[in-house]
């Protein structure tokens, strides 16, 4: 029995996003009939739910398994390397297929390794983490990290469809599930109030992957990457004036500082988390963004067990971590903040002591 609701990306090549339970069975049905292999990317951690999706493939296609590393660890070219030698090595034509079965890192791997390999091959995203639902697995950026950074390398390649099946979240621990919610908490803040009103009506509920109000969060949070994503694919706002695309790097530019700083051992939530935070002190001090806003980032976040602030390195080293940031130019840093609850904004070169001074406030917030 599946019970599902149906999302529309309505972009250059529209796709659905279903969420629901008993999701994973739809996963043949996603697959452009056309493909005769269908090489299904998985985690080590996913073997189980790989297996099901290869088992659901096999009558009526020949699936090819492909295992990598967990998390952050696949995210580099040698891994991405070893993909496209698997690919070749078991005939893949453009007329096959890439299932990605995993977290964010997982579907960021295998959209780039479909991206690349014969210059695109259809990728269907099976994304179980909350992080990759709600995140990840939708928006058509796929990528791997360098060592000077996280996502330096990608490229724009949407799926054919994105399966988000609530069951596959059931054995997930709880900083697994928080580190989700971050990406959901910074939809609340750039675009859907209610988003907000819902984890402060009930925390404990929202931390629940049984309840009726974590699916609420987690279709609300599609629906508002959807949106934004229709309008503006490759983040080409700037070019009208408009923050666009780039909204959704709310609290990234920190967030991935953090990640990079501490060899990716902070989940990608926490940090991001940490860097609302940041990003909220900063407009305050710019006197964009009014103290009762900025104070409620820590509010929200913290009710839901995440970090809101960062003693693990000193100034000069984040900057220039920040640095290699997309959004920055030159060594111009390029914030996204808001000037109020779902109005966010860009902010051009934000004054240094502004910036270090922000810094300065979440070292004294709590870590969580």
């Amino acid at each position: 029995m599946t019970s599902s609701s149906c999302i529309r990306v309505a972009a250059e090549s529209p796709y659905d996003v279903v969420v629901g339970t008993g999701i994973v069975r739809k996963v043949a049905d996603a697959v452009p009939a056309s493909a005769r292999r269908v090489a299904v990317i998985h985690s080590t951690e996913q073997a189980s739910v790989a297996i099901a999706v290869r088992e659901l493939l096999s009558g009526r296609f020949d699936p090819v398994p492909l295992a990598v590393a967990d998390g952050e660890d696949a995210k580099t070219a040698r891994v991405a390397d070893a993909c496209w030698q698997h690919l070749a090595q078991h005939g893949f034509t453009r007329s096959d297929a890439v299932v990605a079965v995993g977290g964010g890192a997982i579907t960021d791997l295998a959209g780039f390794v479909a991206a690349t390999f014969l210059r695109g091959l259809p990728v269907v995203c099976v994304p179980t983490s909350l992080l990759g639902m709600v995140d990840a697995a939708v928006g058509g950026k796929t990528g791997i990290n360098l060592p000077e950074g996280k996502n330096l390398v990608g490229a724009f390649h949407e799926p054919t469809a994105v399966l988000c099946d609530l069951d596959t979240l059931a054995t997930l621990p709880s900083a697994e599930i928080a580190s989700g919610l971050a990406e959901v908490v910074k939809c609340g803040f750039i675009a859907d109030s209610a988003i907000l009103d819902l984890i402060r009506r009930d925390p404990r509920a929202a931390t629940d992957v049984r309840s009726s109000a974590l699916r609420e969060l987690v279709e609300r949070a599609i629906r508002v990457k959807a949106a934004i994503v229709s309008s503006d694919l490759r983040e080409a706002g700037h070019q009208t004036g408009t923050v666009g695309r780039e909204a959704l790097n709310y609290g990234h530019t920190l967030g991935h500082a953090i990640e990079q700083l501490e060899s990716y051992t902070v989940r990608h939530g926490a940090a991001v988390a940490i860097g609302m935070v940041y990003a909220a002190e900063l407009a305050g001090l710019a006197g964009r963004l009014d103290a009762d806003t900025v104070r409620s980032h820590r509010d929200v976040l913290a009710s839901i067990g995440l970090p809101t602030g960062y003693t693990g390195a000193t100034w000069a080293p984040v900057r220039d971590a920040m640095r290699v940031d997309k959004k920055a130019r030159g060594d111009r840093l390029r914030f996204v903040i808001l000037e109020a609850v779902a109005r966010p904004l860009i902010y051009e070169a934000p004054e240094e002591n502004l910036l270090a001074e922000a810094y300065r406030r979440i070292g004294a917030g709590s870590t969580g």
